[in-house]
């Protein structure tokens, strides 16, 4: 079941790359086409900036689970390095809770504002309108997906927790 259930996260994580791969190549060819007509033709569109403003904010929540899942964040771990292997188990383990915790407050609110967003008709103030609840709906959506895999890295932390703190007590033993 469980290998199941990760080969299923990681089909949905592909899915969100490629997804994230489409969205980045429309947003480039987009852009190049709004900069050519506002410089060469002085008809600037009236939509790219604000899709491209939306799709922005889909790289960046959508795209925070597979940092996480690869461990791409940028991170400093000079200190971290220097300790136990159990330690550095903890502190990943504490680590995934916390973020599960902060994604968990992030998915509750951000669910709210797409809710009440979608309930009083908001949008936004440009030709196009869009509604806000769609641009709101994406940080439920991308915190979702990063408290998920904060949750993978703390159940993977918890083996290397219990392995190491066996093999310290056949040390001291």
């Amino acid at each position: 079941m469980t290998m199941t259930a990760l080969r299923g996260w990681d089909g949905l994580l592909a899915v969100l790359r490629w997804t994230s791969m489409a969205v980045l190549m429309f947003m480039m060819v987009s852009i190049c086409y709004d900069a050519i007509m506002r410089y060469a033709f002085a008809a600037p569109t009236s939509w790219s900036l604000e899709i491209n403003s939306f799709l922005l904010v889909y790289l960046a929540v959508i795209g925070a689970a597979e940092a996480q899942r690869h461990d791409a964040h940028i991170r400093i771990t000079f200190f971290k390095d220097k300790l136990s292997p159990r330690v550095r188990a903890a502190i990943d383990l504490a680590t995934g809770l916390l973020g599960v915790v902060f994604c968990t407050i992030l998915v509750w609110r951000g669910a709210i504002m797409a809710l009440q967003a979608l309930e009083y008709g908001e949008r936004v103030s440009s030709s196009l309108g869009t509604p806000m609840a769609y641009p709101y709906a994406l940080l439920p959506i991308g915190f979702a997906a990063l408290g998920l895999q904060f949750l993978i890295d703390a159940l993977a932390s918890v083996p290397r927790l219990v392995r190491d703190h066996h093999e310290e007590d056949a040390i001291h033993g």
